[in-house]
């Protein structure tokens, strides 16, 4: 079992920045993929950025390329999402997420690839 928490979530403007965190417990953190997914209401949640286990390999949503950059801290056990030039449809619950991979180097993009889930972080970007 991994046990995640969210953290970091809060109001901004458009343009402006936020730093989201997920501190994981349990299971060695150097064995999962990690991953950061976001839910407006009314829509389904949807994939926003995912990192390999080495760290060396991401993936970003098309949305949020270029604007949002995922790191891993595997000393402090900890994930990160660096939001910059947020937009007003940026606004959403923030969930990181995590899975068991054998391959260092897999990402993954799917909601129902993560068996791991944090309690999420509000996100509002107003304009």
């Amino acid at each position: 079992q991994v046990q995640l928490v969210d953290s970091g979530g809060g109001l901004a403007q458009a343009g402006g920045s936020l730093r989201l965190s997920c501190a994981a417990s349990g299971r060695p953190f150097s064995r999962y993929v990690m991953g950061w997914f976001r839910q407006a209401p009314g829509k389904e949640r949807e994939f926003v950025a995912a990192i390999s286990r080495s760290g060396d390999v991401t993936d970003y949503a098309d949305s949020v390329k270029g604007r949002f950059t995922i790191s891993r801290d595997s000393a402090k056990n900890t994930a990160q999402l660096q939001m910059n030039s947020l937009k007003p449809e940026d606004t959403a619950v923030y969930y990181c997420a995590a899975a068991f991979t054998v391959a260092v180097t897999q990402t993954i993009t799917e909601v129902g690839g993560y068996r791991f889930w944090g309690q999420g972080t509000q996100v509002t970007v107003s304009s």
